[in-house]
């Protein structure tokens, strides 16, 4: 064999001359457990060569790898980390629709490697990519910060969650839109608009709550203030917001100077922990999208805070998102690093049974699966329209990050395997002022007829109809 024949290439190891895709094969045949050896997607290599879909008719996806860097990285970290960051750096790209590679990966099977398997996948790429391979992967600038202090107490809480609100509020809005409500929406039909689904939720929770003239809210986790807003502004209680982050609580500020005076004077934002708050009792307390950085072990903490600020008769609502699954509170180790750290999902049986510890009497119980996976192809459909705004604002590592959340998040609550609750509890000794009929609950607490302003009748889904 003459020496040009075994020439390497000095960006990949393989022979001088061969496609990238030919190296790759060769490894995805002898090794990687034969799961990409069936595949209804195309890789295609910096070089312009590719490995065709070998399963599934008509047109495939077409999965993107600019550089010898992707496929090291993959290889370091055959894992959603690794994918995530690839991804992220744009080293991976796609050309088709990310939810196309969802469903094939949800039918994939998962690798069963062997260690022997493993050395050799690592073998083969080493000899195809060189140095490549030995460089270390460095984490993204959009990945959670090690943490201190034990999990889920005060200080790590602070931390975990300012990773996601301190963000440009820009961004948060170019995606959730101009209510600045970052939690599922409650859809009359598939055809409302995201804001009025999001102003129908807002009302929904003010009248299961009962909330009246001079009544004392506290919204737990109030975000960008809208509860706060809403409940002052159409109810006219006095509403508490409390939140951890600083930016949250400075445009909550700002939004509730810009509603006016009558109606800022009944609001108020506090940057607190909630265990922290100690000056009740309050007629109502409400926690949208919080209850999910409470954690298991905290959660009749949670709940015992809960009573000790409500009044006797006092109503809480929780609306939460549960796993459908028993026995897995964690979430994915996707959403831990890029997204909610610390974060934990588990079923809504776990919320019933700490309310029953603590003394507090379930009143009534709401699934919202369907109305989270539109709000969620909402933002997604957001997200694209001002997509490079969002680059511009946040970066591009963030607006690819969030994509892939988006997407993912939606297909969870799609196929049933998350859902979202609307728990309502009330304190026993006193007079909670809840209608007989489960019907009325939504109508005005003060007339017990139905709403003029809204709409708030929700169809039932037909099974299979988002």
């Amino acid at each position: 064999m003459s020496s040009s024949n075994i020439e390497l290439n000095r960006r990949t190891a393989a022979p001088r001359g061969e496609p990238v895709a030919a190296a790759v094969g060769r490894v995805v045949e002898s090794v990687a457990g034969g799961v990409l050896r069936s595949r209804r997607f195309n890789i295609r290599f910096w070089d312009g060569s590719e490995l065709p879909a070998t399963t599934g008719a008509g047109k495939h996806p077409t999965i993107l790898l600019s550089g010898p860097s992707a496929l090291a990285q993959l290889a370091r970290e055959p894992n959603e980390i690794g994918l995530a960051r690839a991804w992220a750096r744009g080293a991976v790209d796609l050309v088709g629709e990310l939810d196309e590679i969802f469903a094939i990966g949800e039918q994939m099977p998962r690798p069963q490697l062997s260690t022997l398997d493993g050395l050799r996948t690592l073998y083969g790429v080493w000899r195809l990519l060189g140095r490549d391979m030995l460089r270390a992967p460095t984490p993204l600038s959009v990945e959670a910060q090690e943490r201190t202090g034990g999990i889920h107490s005060t200080r790590r809480d602070r931390q975990s969650v300012r990773h996601h609100y301190d963000m440009p509020t820009d961004f948060h809005r170019l995606v959730i839109g101009q209510s600045m409500v970052y939690s599922c929406a409650y859809f009359a039909t598939s055809a409302d608009t995201l804001e009025q689904a999001q102003e129908r939720k807002l009302d929904v929770i003010c009248r299961k709550l009962r909330l009246i003239p001079g009544a004392r809210l506290l919204d737990v986790g109030c975000g960008w203030g809208s509860l706060v807003l809403h409940a002052a502004r159409e109810y006219g209680v006095r509403a508490i917001g409390v939140t951890l982050s600083e930016p949250q609580a400075e445009q909550a500020r700002a939004r509730i100077r810009q509603a006016g005076s009558d109606v800022a004077s009944r609001c108020e934002i506090r940057v607190c922990d909630y265990r922290e708050v100690d000056d009740g009792p309050y007629d109502a307390i409400s926690s949208v999208g919080m209850y999910e950085h409470v954690g298991l072990a905290q959660l009749d903490t949670y709940i015992a805070t809960i009573h000790r600020l409500l009044r006797p008769g006092g109503l809480f609502l929780n609306h939460g998102i549960a796993r459908l699954t028993p026995n897995q509170v964690k979430t994915s180790r996707f959403i831990d690093r890029f997204i909610f750290p610390d974060g934990e999902l588990h079923p809504v049986g776990e919320l019933i049974r700490s309310l029953e510890r603590q003394h507090l009497e379930v009143r009534d119980l709401e699934a919202l699966r369907e109305h989270y996976a539109l709000t969620l192809r909402r933002w997604l459909a957001n997200l694209a329209a001002n997509r490079d705004r969002a680059v511009t604002v946040a970066g591009s590592e963030r607006e690819r990050i969030w994509r892939l959340y988006l997407t993912g998040s939606a297909r969870a609550f799609e196929q049933g395997k998350l859902s979202i609750f609307q728990v309502l509890a009330t304190r026993p000794g006193g007079t909670h002022r809840l209608p007989l009929v489960r019907g009325d609950m939504t109508k005005s607490p003060a007339t017990n007829s139905a709403p003029g302003r809204h709409d708030l009748t929700v169809q039932a889904a037909r099974p299979g109809s988002i």
